[in-house]
């Protein structure tokens, strides 16, 4: 028979419902989508910033090492001067290596002259912390 008249707006109702709720969570995927790939470009943009960050400041670092190498080489030539000084035939600064290339010294070279804990500290650092 013929369907009542309540009966065919409840199924109408329901139908609409389902529709709704399909539009809403459809919806909700898109802008769950849209946020994820805003914040991907997001993302990239400060991992690109924090590299160049790390490049720009990469020579003033290397600087320093630099500085730090040279002095503490130079306090090294000064002190081999001194505890040498008695030796005849002695060539304070003689190079060990028979080349004209420049060789960066280890830590232990740079801090044999040194209290041993300058040297665990510049060979572990921050490893003590940890």
């Amino acid at each position: 028979g013929k369907l009542r008249p309540r009966t065919a707006q409840l199924i109408s109702l329901f139908l609409l419902v389902g529709y709704s709720l399909f539009a809403i969570g459809i919806g909700s995927l898109l802008l769950g989508y849209y946020n994820l790939v805003k914040w991907n470009r997001e993302r990239r943009r400060l991992l690109i910033e924090d590299l160049e960050t790390r490049i720009a400041l990469l020579p003033l670092l290397q600087a320093e090492t630099d500085r730090r190498t040279l002095r503490l080489l130079r306090e090294n030539l000064e002190e081999e001067a001194k505890i040498m000084k008695d030796v005849p035939g002695w060539k304070v600064g003689e190079s060990v290596f028979h080349t004209d290339r420049w060789v960066p010294p280890t830590a232990d070279e740079l801090y044999y002259l040194r209290p041993v804990s300058e040297l665990h500290n510049q060979k572990f650092g921050l490893q003590w912390y940890v």
